[in-house]
Parts: C-alpha cells; sequence; structure tokens
C-alpha cells in the first residue's frame, strides 16, 4: 500500500464523519445561503473541528464565494479542501541535522507513546541513521521494559535505569553512549504526567539543563504525542503541554480507529503547533510524516473506499479468470491443430484397383432404373453425305 493509500485508509472513520456528511448536506442545497453555512458550521463542530476553528473555516469560505461569484452549491468542497490544506501548512518537518540530535517525547499513558518512540526509531534506522534510545520516564511502571521490547525490534541500542531513577541522569547517560557510539539521533522517553505540572516543569527544565550543557547548539525536537481518539480533550492535553514544556511538534496516534481527525485542525490553527507525525494503523511503517497536500486530499475524498481484503479478492479473481482464458484459448488451439492433422487421413482415397473398379460399375448399374422399351421407328431414307475436297470441288457420295 503506498503513502497516500495508507492516509486514506486511515482517515476513512474521519472522512465519513466529516466531508461525507458534508457532502451530503451540500447536495440537499440548490443555492448558497445563511442556512447552508450554519448546517456546515454545526457538521464542523461535530466533528471536533473546534468552535473557533469552525467559525474561523466558515468565514473563509465566505469570502473566497464572494471573491469569485460562486453560486452553485456543488463547487463548495473544492473550496473548503483548499482552505483546510492551506490551515494545515505549517513547519512539519523534523530538524535533526546535527549529529547527535536529541528528540525528546512526552506524553500522558496510553496515548501510543512508547510505541511512537519504536516507530520513530524504526523510519530514522531505515533511513540510515544511527539511533540509541533512552528510558528516561522512570515513574511510569513497566515503561522501561515496553520500551526495551521496542529497542530489540527497531535492532537500536537502548540505555535505561531502574524504576524511580532519575531522568535527567538518564539522558546525561544516553547523551553520553550516544557521543561514544558516534550516533545520529538519541530518542528519550520522558514522564508524561499532568496531574502535577510543577513537578513535569521541574523535571523536564531539569533535563533541559543537561542537554544545554552536555550538547550545545545540537538541534533538539520536543514532540508530545496525542491520542486522536480523545477528540478535543487532546486539544485541552496540547495547550497544558504547550505551557509546561517548550514543543516543537505533536505526533497525533490512532487516526485509523476514530472519526474524531479533524482534531488537528484547532490544534495547528488554536495553538499554532505543526503536526510533525500521524500514526495511521499498529505495523511500523504506519507512523506517517505529516503531509498537509496528502492529507487533505484524503480527508476530501469521497471516492468508494475498497478495504484491502477485498482488493485482493478482486485481484485473485482477476488473474484467475485470465489464466482460464488462457486455457480455453490453448484448448482450442490444440484442438484445430489436431483436426488440421486428421483432415488429409479422412479426404484420402483408396487406392484405384481392377476389383473395386468392377464393384463401382456393379452398383451404379443397380442404382440405374430398368429403360423403358423403346417404340418402333419408321426407317428414314438415308441421307447422301457430302464431302469437301480439295481446291473447292464436292463430290457427292452415295
Amino acid at each position: 500500500m503506498g503513502f497516500f493509500d495508507k492516509i486514506r485508509e486511515g482517515l476513512k472513520k474521519t472522512r465519513d464523519n466529516i466531508s461525507g456528511q458534508i457532502t451530503q448536506m451540500v447536495n440537499s442545497f440548490t443555492k448558497i445561503d445563511e442556512e447552508l453555512f450554519e448546517e456546515l458550521e454545526e457538521l464542523l463542530v461535530m466533528g471536533d473541528v473546534g468552535v473557533n476553528t469552525a467559525g474561523y473555516i466558515c468565514g473563509q469560505l465566505r469570502k473566497k464565494i464572494k471573491e469569485k461569484g460562486i453560486t452553485d452549491p456543488s463547487l463548495i468542497m473544492g473550496e473548503l479542501k483548499a482552505i483546510v490544506s492551506e490551515m494545515l501548512q505549517g513547519d512539519n518537518q523534523l530538524h535533526i541535522g546535527t549529529r547527535p540530535s536529541i528528540i525528546l517525547v512526552i506524553g500522558v499513558n496510553g496515548v501510543g507513546k512508547t510505541t511512537t518512540i519504536g516507530k520513530l526509531a524504526s523510519r530514522l534506522k531505515g533511513e540510515g541513521k544511527s539511533v540509541i534510545l533512552g528510558a528516561a520516564d522512570t515513574f511510569r511502571a513497566a515503561a522501561i521494559e515496553q520500551l526495551e521490547v521496542w529497542a530489540e525490534r527497531a535492532g537500536v541500542p537502548l540505555i535505561k535505569h531502574k524504576e524511580g531513577a532519575d531522568p535527567a541522569a538518564v539522558v546525561f547517560d544516553t547523551i553520553a553512549a550516544a557521543k561514544a557510539r558516534n550516533c545520529d539521533v538519541i530518542i528519550c522517553d520522558t514522564a508524561g504526567r499532568l496531574h502535577n505540572k510543577k513537578n513535569l516543569m521541574d523535571e523536564l527544565g531539569k533535563i533541559s539543563r543537561v542537554i544545554d550543557r552536555e550538547l550545545p547548539g545540537a538541534d533538539r525536537e520536543t514532540l508530545l504525542v496525542l491520542d486522536a481518539a480523545t477528540g478535543q480533550n487532546a486539544v485541552n492535553q496540547a495547550r497544558e503541554f504547550q505551557s509546561a514544556a517548550g514543543i516543537t511538534g505533536i505526533v497525533l496516534t490512532k487516526l485509523d480507529g476514530t472519526p474524531k481527525g479533524g482534531v488537528v485542525l484547532p490544534i495547528m490553527q488554536d495553538l499554532g503547533l505543526p503536526v510533525k507525525f500521524i500514526g495511521v494503523g499498529e505495523q511500523v511503517d504506519d507512523l506517517q510524516p505529516f503531509d498537509p497536500g496528502a492529507f487533505a486530499d484524503a480527508l476530501f475524498d469521497n471516492q468508494p473506499d475498497e478495504t484491502p481484503a477485498f482488493a485482493e479478492d478482486r485481484e485473485a479473481l482477476a488473474r484467475q479468470e485470465q489464466e482460464r482464458e488462457e486455457a480455453q484459448r490453448q484448448e482450442l488451439l490444440e484442438q484445430e491443430t489436431l483436426e488440421a492433422a486428421e483432415e488429409p487421413e479422412t479426404q484420402r482415397e483408396e487406392p484405384l484397383t481392377e476389383e473395386s473398379l468392377l464393384s463401382d460399375i456393379d452398383a451404379m448399374l443397380e442404382e440405374q432404373p430398368e429403360e423403358a422399351e423403346e417404340e418402333p421407328q419408321e426407317e428414314q431414307p438415308e441421307k447422301k453425305r457430302r464431302r469437301f475436297w480439295p481446291f473447292g470441288r464436292k463430290r457427292d457420295e452415295e
């Protein structure tokens, strides 16, 4: 499955929830009026776009319709797609140009933070970068063991301390190991508790000071992992973490299992935080870089969906039909070849012999009808025949 297909399949529920319902609503109108805009704004809010963002989108749509003189409701979807695509533009790239660069990953329990770290490590390694992990979330039970499993799966080293250890000490040791091994990227798991913002800020502040001292001038990313299924709660989490840590980007996970993927719009519009990666499945390669254009295309692509299983069955049936037709053509060709080889023998006559000739004559005589008796005919006087002689003379011959 290609890049666009992965995103399109992952956004199926969100697409049905937002653009699918908007398309049905727009098609029910014969003209563009205030009622259409009211229903559009309501559908956007129900799609977890948020009140402020929904109002902004409708305002931009009104402006474009007025500028272009659009009166046909069916043209609204194209303008809406262009507005959303423009809203999603931002600094979506991961900045890890120095050696080593460091990525801090934060997020509350259950959002897929450890899984994201493992998938990101595998992705960067596949791009040819050497990666090392640091298990700096020493607060959550089993966090270290889970990260260790992903490190083995991705084939990258892991630096860990015992549970309850100082997270800043883990980061310090991870940086030292990265320097010794000349690694390209350091990825550190961090605690994501929000119930005590002061402790979180103190912990992240201490880690930041260690990084500044040990890696001055190094590229640094602080990625917040959010579960798209939480809808507007994800926006609230992002707002809280933004005030507690210097977030540089968002990783939005579990998009494939929720219709609330529209939450990406208020995160970028209201908070100004760029989305760097999206999770559209459980496989390692289902963590995809965020592409605003591809996301908008997949969100507003209302072509009939086809599940992978159905697609495979359809392809298998097509192959079977092709093989059956080929077998029929081959069988017909063999039959024609056989008939062509046998045809001279069936038409070949037996050698002509005296016995066969006599037998044929007897058969012909038996088949002829009996001749009727001829009536006596009067004798005609014999005519004189004329014979032509040379030199033009004629002589009668009796």
